[in-house]
């Protein structure tokens, strides 16, 4: 416990995360490789809040300009589909032992508690995981969002968002092969430079908060636990 810099961290988990590749919904292999990863974290002592994105299933926006369902009818929909993977990724945590709780912003009571910020600090003082699902409970914000706002409600010391990639690029590194991985960055300069890593109301809720994210590549191996250590891994915002 004494080596870890971080005490309190805020997980954001991208639905992608839930799936291969170009793969859709909710696959075993991913599900329980990310589940392994929070348990193997959870044992170096710090509370750990995540916050899981949708996206896996539906995309609020996308589908809404796709069909003829409106906008925030559509962002609620994206909302229940964190709900799912919240509850897919409690029950592969609890089989290995880690204990689980998931609290919602949208009322689905047959399977989460409604996040109330001190019920979310009590668990996560007892030593439980706390998924938060249902995006901030409103149409129209991101589930980056929000990350940032959980992050500042529950005073975390720092929000590491688990992607696919290694950091924070120049430039989208699957287009363009010349593109340079940044190893730290201000909130300022991903607003300025419009860096698609965090949507800009996120990035400023942290910055006005002076919350610090590492954007990281959760299926490498050690990378969060480097991170929660304060070594030098993906790319820090700050």
């Amino acid at each position: 416990m004494a080596k870890i810099k971080y005490k309190r961290i805020l997980l954001k988990l991208s639905g992608e995360t839930f799936c291969r590749p170009g793969g859709f919904g909710i696959e075993g292999e991913p599900l329980e490789s990310i589940a392994e990863r929070i348990a193997k974290i959870c044992k170096l002592g710090p509370e750990v809040a995540i916050v899981v994105g949708g996206g896996n299933f539906l995309r609020g926006e996308t589908f809404s300009q796709k069909s003829h369902i409106p906008r925030n009818t559509a962002d609620y929909m994206g909302m229940l589909a964190t709900v799912i993977n919240a509850s897919a990724l409690q029950e592969t945590l609890e089989k290995l032992g880690q204990p689980t709780r998931v609290l919602s912003a949208i009322e689905v009571a047959a399977i989460c508690e409604p996040f109330i910020r001190r019920r979310c600090l009590r668990h996560l003082g007892m030593g439980r995981v706390t998924i938060l699902a249902g995006g901030t409970g409103n149409p129209f914000f991101s589930t980056d969002t929000c990350a940032a706002l959980r992050a500042a409600e529950l005073e975390v010391d720092v929000i590491i968002k688990a992607t696919k990639v290694d950091g924070v690029y120049t430039d989208d590194p699957v287009k363009n092969p010349d593109a340079k991985m940044i190893e730290s960055i201000s909130y300022q300069d991903v607003l300025g430079k419009g860096l698609k890593v965090m949507d800009p109301a996120a990035v400023s809720l942290c910055r006005e908060n002076n919350i610090p994210v590492i954007v990281l590549n959760i299926f490498k191996d050690g990378n969060i636990t480097k991170a929660i250590n304060g070594e030098k891994v993906g790319t820090l915002i700050s």
